[in-house]
């Protein structure tokens, strides 16, 4: 029996839980993937975040992942800590300012894979847009970095507490750059699902990535559900002369289900946008009839992120950008296209549109 046999087989097996066409079909709700927790409202990836966005209705709550000087999952944005963190005020910590290059482009500032876990525990976090986000940049300070293992926790206390299931959707950062330095992330995600009982097709996870390569490592030794993410422009950083637009064709896509189950597009590629929203691609419909679930992101609700249609107060006001927009229309739209899920910094606005 092939690989793509016993993944049609498995599939089948659980069209109505997980098979996005059939579950929508039989009038599954789709879910709500609050990224980075309820990020619009507090400093991301903290327990604040994630334990905001579980009040507010979420499914899934979200961690990207980036390793330790000593190999531990934590979840940050990215692995340069110097906009979420006071790293850069901590003195002791000076000496590890540093500039290196990643997935082509160069960064300065503070990476995880220079500290140990103990000493980023040492740490605490901050609002990543200050300037979007003041009511949340008031959190500062307030909360330490978390493992991959603490994020599980708390979405296992609150599905106990809750009497609902919430499920993570980690992602994994960078992995061909880990990879060239010594830390691959593969090995460490595959462990980390075990460990956590998290390693089969019916467990409350999703693995995503914008690599290709690395879900093709996991597809050969996990049956959690993977997703590959794809971003408007661009292809992934793992494949030279591959775009994400030669993927996200109807054949492309067949394709991506031999090592995925999902796809995590940017919004544009199914709600595109010009001063309005425009009608819907044929995205959604592609990746159903390949066998993939969808999951568009990010919806955030600042004028800032909207088009001008739906921004919403004075435009003369200094804080125009931060002022909440009619993002209302902008997460029906994706909903109407059909889509099986949607990540957002503001969960409850998610919830309540669905």
């Amino acid at each position: 029996m092939t690989l793509l046999t016993r993944r049609a087989m498995t599939t089948a097996a659980l069209a109505g839980t997980f098979l996005p066409g059939l579950a929508r079909a039989q009038g599954k709700k789709p879910i709500v993937i609050a990224h980075r927790g309820a990020s619009g409202l507090r400093p991301e990836h903290t327990a604040l975040a994630y334990e905001l966005a579980i009040e507010q209705g979420c499914d899934f709550i979200e961690p990207d992942l980036v390793p330790t000087k000593d190999g531990h999952l934590v979840a940050r944005h990215e692995n340069e800590i110097g906009g979420t963190t006071d790293v850069a005020a901590r003195p002791e910590f000076a000496a590890r300012k540093a500039t290196k290059t990643i997935d082509g482009q160069t960064v300065e500032g503070w990476f995880t894979e220079d500290f140990t876990l103990a000493e980023l525990k040492t740490l605490r976090a901050r609002e990543r847009l200050p300037q979007l986000r003041p009511a949340s940049a008031a959190f500062d300070g307030q909360a330490q970095i978390l493992t991959f293992d603490e994020v599980v926790a708390i979405a296992r206390s609150a599905t106990a507490r809750a009497g609902r299931t919430i499920g993570v959707y980690p992602e994994m950062k960078h992995p061909t750059y880990f990879a060239s330095i010594g830390l691959p992330v593969e090995g460490r995600m595959l462990d980390a699902l075990k460990r956590n009982d998290l390693n089969s097709a019916t467990a409350p996870v999703f693995v995503q990535c914008f690599e290709v390569t690395p879900l093709k490592t996991l597809r050969s030794k996990t049956r959690a559900r993977l997703v590959l993410l794809a971003d408007a422009e661009g292809g992934p950083p793992d494949l030279k002369n591959v775009r994400y637009a030669d993927l996200l064709t109807a054949e492309g896509l067949k394709g991506v289900a031999a090592y995925a189950d999902g796809l995590g597009p940017h919004q544009a590629l199914v709600i595109p946008r010009a001063e309005t929203l425009l009608p819907a691609t044929s995205l959604v419909k592609y990746a159903h009839a390949a066998g993939l679930q969808v999951h568009p992101w990010t919806v955030r609700a600042e004028n800032y992120f909207l088009p001008p249609a739906l921004r919403r107060g004075d435009a003369a006001r200094p804080d125009y950008m931060a002022l909440p927009g009619d993002v209302e229309p902008l997460l029906k739209a994706l909903y109407a296209a059909g889509v099986d899920g949607l990540f957002s910094d503001f969960p409850d606005l998610a919830v309540a549109a669905r």
